[in-house]
């Protein structure tokens, strides 16, 4: 059974750090190109980060460039999302997707940046 399970959400003052965490299970992890994508309420999903299957080469939306940093350990099955310094406009459920042949979704885990 196919599961990606999000962890680490919460509230986040300005200018603080928070660590996302997506814990894979039920396909090959490291087949799979992992991304982040995010909704906020009354917006539509947007794509944050991705990394591809080498765990080295990543790319990111303009609007979180040098403040996130995608990363991904095979050996856990396991995709992080490090924000540092987050806005207030950063606030979203954050999901978790897995892509290869197919494409799993996480639950979602809720980040709030709020003083």
């Amino acid at each position: 059974q196919v599961q990606l399970v999000e962890s680490g959400g919460g509230l986040v003052q300005p200018g603080g750090s928070l660590r996302l965490a997506c814990a894979a299970s039920g396909f090959t992890f490291s087949s799979y190109v992992m991304r982040w994508y995010r909704q906020a309420p009354g917006k539509e999903r947007e794509m944050v980060a991705t990394i591809i299957r080498d765990g080295i080469n990543a790319n990111y939306a303009d609007s979180v460039k040098g403040r996130f940093t995608i990363s991904r350990d095979d050996a856990k099955n396991t995709v992080y999302l490090q924000m540092n310094s987050p806005k207030p406009e950063d606030t979203a459920v954050y999901y978790c997707n897995a892509v290869h042949v197919f494409s799993y979704w996480g639950q979602g885990t809720q980040v709030t940046v709020s003083s």
